[in-house]
This record gives C-alpha cells, sequence and structure tokens, in this order.
C-alpha cells in the first residue's frame, strides 16, 4: 500500500519537483480541474463536493507517506494543495484565465503565509494535520476568490 499511498500524496510524483514541489502540486490540481470543467463542466458546486471527497484519501496517502519518510510533514506530499486548490475554486463565481490564476495565485498565498487558524492547523498529527491547513487555506481563497468575483473583479 506504500506504493499506492506515495503515488497519491505526491499527486502523481508531481512533488518530487525538486524545485517549488507545492506549487507543481497546485498546478497539478489546477489542471484536473481545468480538465473536469472543460469536459463536464463541473462548476464552484462541484469542486467544492470533490475538495470534500477527496480529504480521507488525501489524509489517508499523507500519513502513510509521513510515517514511510519519518517526517511530519514531508515536501514529497502535495496532495494537500490539490484538495486546497479545488476548495479555492469552489470560491469561483465564473472560470476564465483570470478565475483560474487568482485561484492560484491566492490559495498559494495564503498556504504560504498562513493565517490562524491555517497554522494552529499544522499541529494535528499525522495526515490530518498535513492536510487540514491546506483546506483551510483553501477556504480562506475561496471567500477572497468569490468576493473579488462579486465585484466584477475578474
Amino acid at each position: 500500500m506504500n506504493a499506492f499511498a506515495r503515488l497519491i500524496a505526491t499527486w502523481f510524483y508531481l512533488g518530487l519537483t525538486p524545485k517549488g514541489p507545492g506549487t507543481a502540486g497546485s498546478i497539478g490540481g489546477l489542471a484536473v480541474a481545468w480538465a473536469l470543467h472543460a469536459w463536464t463542466g463541473m462548476g464552484a458546486l462541484g469542486f467544492g463536493l470533490l475538495a470534500l471527497i477527496g480529504l480521507a484519501p488525501a489524509i489517508w496517502a499523507s500519513d502513510v507517506t509521513a510515517k514511510a519518510t519519518g517526517l511530519k510533514d514531508p515536501q514529497i506530499v502535495v496532495v494537500d494543495e490539490v484538495i486546497g486548490q479545488w476548495a479555492t475554486l469552489a470560491g469561483a463565481v465564473r472560470f476564465n484565465w483570470k478565475a483560474w490564476l487568482g485561484a492560484l495565485v491566492l490559495f498559494r498565498l495564503f498556504d504560504i503565509f498562513k493565517p490562524p487558524p491555517v497554522r494552529q492547523l499544522e499541529r494535528v498529527s499525522g495526515g490530518a494535520g498535513i492536510v487540514l491547513d491546506d483546506a483551510m487555506a483553501g477556504i480562506y481563497a475561496a471567500l477572497v476568490l468569490f468576493a473579488a468575483g462579486w465585484f466584477n473583479l475578474y
């Protein structure tokens, strides 16, 4: 099971990117979201549900991978960025290039700066701590993305 957990945790090995694995994971999550939007018309509600459904497998894979590496939050684990990115897209009012770019930038900013309670969620043990802080960062980013869309800023 470690190989399958690693595949999910690294989001199909994007987490092995030598520089900026978190950004690579975010872009990987956006790529899947863009394909789903283009092919199925999936919108904000769908991305919110996708983030919720993805929480359990992301937590499991992150936990298994963290234990296998002996690290609390290994850099190779980027499935948390994918969940956070999908949560961010749940706030999109419309989907155009500005919304996709805004979702990436907003999520990365909240993920890097970690306003409360994002940083506090990192203290949760195991895979839950790895994933939940990014999910919360995604919720913050979704709120800002929604507000920007409400005011027609994209």
